[in-house]
């Protein structure tokens, strides 16, 4: 399965990291920074109507590359400028071609929250995100445990970071409800085959209560797909390929959010 592969990749890739700055330096120099961020991501998403968090990602396991020509800075700028709520960046290198670098350029040079997309499996990428800028990482219930899904809500709580826990089906939401997450998103893509279907975020809605944060991502690619999401309920939208292969971006989200008009 490519999420085993993702997360086996991104374990080898931590305990490289390790070697070059301890987890215990990495902790005491995240903490310096301090948690008084006021949560801007999640602030971000409680504003009314359908907040759009649009993904900067050169390439996927499923797609191959998506953007040739990557100018990583004008595009998350492109996002803002168009309305943006929040920018996802794309820091896995080896099978999406992220990198760090974009992270921490694009949360420097963007006003709106940043949120590190990657394949959280140590709670030092966490304290990487919060050296890099960010202002939320990512968590993917199906690469954790229950115990350390709560562990590293905590760790992103005591940083002032956000967190968007991932969930793909029933039991994910639970575990997310039961860690405590304040945001959730249901990705419409089956990381088991990379089907993509919306409908699941629209039927799994209802196990989220009100006063959680939800978010659909993956697969939306009309302003109706949009429309359909408000009707029911949702808080958010996670973008990325549709926007990415658009000649013109900020039209392409201008046309999405029509959708939530």
């Amino acid at each position: 399965m490519i999420l085993d592969t993702l997360a086996k990749s991104a374990r080898d890739r931590v305990e490289n990291r390790k070697r070059e700055k301890s987890a215990e330096q990495i902790r005491r120099e995240a903490e310096a920074l301090g948690s008084d961020t006021g949560f801007p991501f999640r602030r971000a998403l409680e504003q009314p109507g359908i907040s759009f968090i649009c993904e900067v990602k050169k390439a996927s396991p499923s797609r191959g590359i998506i953007a040739e020509d990557f100018p990583y800075l004008a595009i998350a700028e492109d996002y803002a400028a168009a309305g943006a709520a929040a920018i996802s960046v794309l820091t896995e290198p080896e099978y999406f071609l992220g990198d760090d670098r974009y992270l921490r350029e694009i949360a420097a040079a963007v006003p709106v929250p940043v949120l590190r997309k990657d394949f959280t499996v140590d709670a030092y990428q966490i304290y990487e995100a919060k050296l890099l800028g960010a202002a939320a990482v990512l968590l993917i219930c199906a690469i954790l445990s229950a115990d350390q899904l709560k562990e590293y809500l905590e760790i992103s709580r005591s940083l002032g970071l956000s967190a968007l826990v991932e969930a793909h089906d029933e039991r994910e939401i639970s575990m997310a409800l039961e860690g405590g997450a304040e945001i959730i998103g249901v990705n419409n893509r089956n990381l088991k085959d990379f089907q993509v279907d919306v409908k699941n975020s629209l039927r799994l809605r209802e196990m989220i209560p009100p006063e959680i944060l939800y978010v659909s991502e993956s697969g939306i690619r009309t302003a109706e797909d949009v429309q359909a999401l408000k009707r029911n309920g949702t808080d958010a939208v996670l973008v990325g390929e549709t926007l990415m292969r658009s000649s013109d971006r900020r039209a392409a989200l201008a046309s999405l959010r029509g959708g939530a008009e």
